[in-house]
């Protein structure tokens, strides 16, 4: 068993952290002394380590806890998929920083922001709303969504583009295998919690979307390997049927 304070030192987080986590439910002591003090044995550390990397990857707390609670949930399966998710943030990071370290070594500020595909994503979203601007979906979506601050929305963005490339890791066990269709069903979740509501009509047209739009083709296949997009693309026809 292990004190508060040793977890915190241990781990790096702070005791008023654990406490927190403590009162929402998502980390709970696996006993609390007489004397009040709250003691964590290694199942609850391995929790903790889950906690954490979901962290890094941008997850709320509401969500951890959902997604640790599903009696479901198969840590051994979780961790792959956090890998994926890790492994396409560190690409997007490395893609930044080689941009940042080459305006260094040239000693100039360059006007260039593909790295960012800020752009790009901006056109098309304005493409989007052109084809779905009077669905419900994009009503809600602009009434909830788009009101969320950049940082915010940014971040959904890449959780999105992180789940896709999740779901294109597990190609080689087959579109209808009942993990990949578990992930699309958390990816028609993730849609529905961050932009607008996604029902499975609303599903089908995104994942043909994401093949017949080359340029969605390309950024999903950046995330996660040639052939992701393809691949997204089938589970989801499975998934709706």
């Amino acid at each position: 068993m292990h004190t508060v304070h040793q977890v915190s030192v241990l781990t790096g987080v702070s005791v008023r952290t654990l406490h927190h986590y403590d009162q929402l439910g998502l980390l709970t002591p696996t006993q609390v002394t007489e004397a009040g003090y709250r003691l964590y044995d290694e199942a609850a550390l391995k929790r903790l380590q889950s906690i954490l990397i979901y962290r890094e990857l941008g997850f709320p707390l509401k969500e951890i806890k959902a997604i640790l609670d599903d009696p479901a949930y198969d840590p051994k399966q979780a961790l792959s998929r956090q890998i994926a998710l890790l492994e396409c943030q560190r690409k997007r990071l490395d893609g930044i920083i080689a941009f940042a370290r080459d305006m260094e070594t040239q000693g100039e500020i360059r006007m260039e922001f593909q790295v960012f595909d800020k752009t790009e994503q901006e056109k098309l979203q304005a493409e989007a709303k052109e084809k779905w601007g009077g669905s419900a979906a994009w009503q809600s979506w602009e009434q909830q969504g788009a009101k969320r601050p950049y940082q915010q929305q940014a971040q959904d963005g890449n959780r999105l583009m992180a789940k896709l490339a999740a779901i294109g890791s597990l190609r080689e066990k087959g579109a209808a295998a009942p993990e990949v269709q578990a992930a699309v069903g958390e990816l028609q979740q993730l849609i529905t919690d961050c932009f607008y509501p996604c029902d499975k009509e609303t599903l089908r047209g995104l994942g043909q979307m994401y093949v017949t739009d080359e340029r969605f083709r390309r950024n999903i296949d950046k995330a996660g390997g040639e052939g992701t997009a393809q691949f997204v693309s089938e589970a989801i026809g499975v998934y709706c049927g």
